[in-house]
């Protein structure tokens, strides 16, 4: 009997052993889970939320993300059922999703990026030339929009500027290449900075200001040809050289390239005068979005990590400006003589956007 009371107690105790370390996993996974949410994001954002230490930063805060990669006016034609969020470039494409939606307002912008044009040194040297750039230095140089536009409109050449027959690569027509603007953000900002010029200085409201900016925006993107529907893909054919000299994109895409290769001997980057910031806007479709897009905005370790990849957190400039102090000879870090263009409403750019793609 004694050998047999031995025997229980030891199962007992060996049970009460094991439960115990059942109940200590179980509290270690409950501390350490994280909420899975879905969303449909602009290409731009993708290395940001690939990015191990995003993964991990957003995971101590109880996150998991799971991200699918759109052009942000095409996100309008997705079926979003089952998606937590949606993160276009911009506050249009935000707003009409918002709309469509009933999303709750505001909206979280946790971050934004200029537009600029890259290009390759030659090219920019040639512009400065011709009185359509000025350039600060060897890596970065403000673009004169009124001054492109007006070449444009006349159909100049490279070939007809001075200095481009030193280049045998600065051929055919003088044009910034661009995104497709009926699917991708960048390209329809592109034509919001474009029409605020040709406009004198207005944003394009009305149908009157349609019809007067539309001759030009049809020939700055017809002459394009085909277009990319994100500007991943024109950067990376611009980054490979072979692509048009001049190319319109974000300029957190240009931080990162900076970030990874520490300097590029062939790029200068410039700043347009009249430019539009794209505000990148998280559009809630449910509690757990709206909590993400917040944390987004406000935790300083994801803020730092924005920076990292190139993006402007909201609120602070002087971030952005120690962050990149390393790649200063290429950036324009306090936007200093760019002049921010209002954008049309969603509805306008829309229109500007089919006009001009004829």
């Amino acid at each position: 009997m004694r050998r047999i009371a031995g025997i229980v107690l030891a199962v007992l105790l060996i049970g009460g052993v094991v439960a115990a370390v059942v109940a200590g996993r179980h509290g270690e996974d409950t501390s350490t889970a994280t909420r899975t949410v879905r969303g449909v994001i602009g290409s731009e954002k993708s290395d940001f939320f690939a990015d191990p230490d995003v993964v991990k930063a957003l995971a101590a805060k109880g996150y998991t993300v799971q991200t699918e990669a759109s052009g942000s006016w095409a996100m309008d034609g997705l079926d979003l059922k089952g998606y937590d969020f949606a993160f276009p470039s911009s506050s249009a494409p935000a707003d009409a999703l918002a709309a469509k939606y009933h999303a709750r307002q505001p909206l979280p912008r946790p971050f934004y990026s200029p537009l600029v044009v890259v290009a390759h040194r030659s090219a920019a040297q040639v512009l400065a030339a011709n009185g359509l750039a000025a350039l600060d230095g060897t890596g970065k140089g403000t673009l004169r929009m009124a001054a492109y536009l007006d070449a444009a409109r006349h159909d100049r050449t490279w070939q007809q500027l001075k200095g481009a027959q030193a280049h045998g690569e600065l051929t055919g027509t003088l044009y910034i290449a661009s995104t497709d603007p009926e699917a991708s953000n960048s390209g329809a900002l592109y034509l919001a900075a474009a029409s605020y010029v040709a406009n004198g200085g207005r944003v394009v409201a009305s149908d009157a200001d349609l019809a007067r900016t539309a001759p030009l925006l049809h020939k700055i993107v017809s002459v394009q040809g085909a277009q990319q529907p994100s500007s991943d893909s024109v950067f990376r054919d611009f980054v490979s050289g072979a692509g048009n000299p001049l190319v319109c994109l974000y300029e957190s895409q240009v931080v990162s390239l900076l970030a990874e290769q520490h300097g590029a001997d062939d790029l200068v980057v410039l700043y347009p005068d009249t430019t539009v910031n794209s505000d990148h806007t998280i559009v809630p479709l449910d509690d757990a979005g709206r909590r993400l897009g917040d944390l987004l905005s406000t935790d300083p370790a994801l803020r730092k990590l924005a920076v990292r990849h190139g993006f402007r957190p909201q609120g602070d400039s002087a971030e952005f400006v120690r962050a990149t102090a390393g790649r200063a000879a290429y950036l324009n870090q306090t936007l200093t003589g760019v002049r921010q263009a209002p954008v049309p409403t969603s509805a306008v750019l829309h229109e500007m956007a089919r006009r001009a793609r004829g």
